[in-house]
């Protein structure tokens, strides 16, 4: 996971409480390593190919015995199931898809746990990262929604998962702040003072 220094850590917080000057939105941030340790993906491959291998080996062998043929497809689950827990192999084996949708879910999770939802007039976003998926999602609540259109949002996520594509989590987490804060400022500008929820970055393991 990429570390983010003490001083850069208060510089994302320095950003949103910057931008929530200017506007009614509450602001959370959260930085997750990964969505899912996808243990079962390693062992669902392993599986899969270990009950292909008896036939394989009846077919090119024609030879081996029905205990010959137990030890080598026990054997090729085990070795399999260790080495697809190798972390450059198990993100080989997850499809896109998969990820995209545990990241999701993760994100719409935190939204809840971070009270997001309860925020006065619904105005709470939220910027999601899980790195492991080099995904990135905003979530804003409907007090937001219904002023700023969900396309709006498009290019910023789109930049944003350019960055950390590219190790720049810290300059993606700024920029990102800064043009929701534009966004925010024109459209769901300050009318009073407040600051519900925490500035600083949540970050996940």
């Amino acid at each position: 996971m990429t570390l983010l220094s003490e001083s850069e850590l208060q510089q994302v917080a320095a950003a949103i409480e910057r931008i929530e000057r200017d506007t009614d939105a509450e602001l959370v941030t959260v930085l997750a390593a990964q969505a899912d340790d996808y243990r079962y993906i390693p062992l669902l491959w392993a599986s899969l190919i270990a009950l292909l291998v008896p036939g394989a080996a009846l077919f090119f062998t024609g030879w081996l015995g029905a205990w010959q043929l137990l030890l080598v497809q026990w054997a090729t689950f085990i070795v399999l199931a260790l080495a697809f827990r190798t972390p450059a192999l198990t993100s080989r084996l997850i499809p896109r898809s998969v990820r995209c949708w545990r990241a999701c879910n993760l994100a719409r999770r935190q939204f809840i746990e971070l009270n997001l939802h309860h925020t006065e007039g619904g105005t709470g976003m939220l910027i999601f990262v899980s790195e492991a998926e080099r995904y990135v999602e905003i979530l804003v609540d409907r007090g937001i929604s219904s002023r700023i259109d969900n396309s709006a949002w498009e290019s910023i996520v789109a930049k944003f998962s350019e960055d950390v594509r590219g190790g720049q989590m810290l300059h993606g987490f700024l920029g990102c702040i800064e043009a929701c804060g534009a966004l925010l400022k024109q459209h769901v500008p300050a009318t009073h003072a407040r600051n519900q929820l925490p500035n600083h970055l949540v970050i996940l393991p």
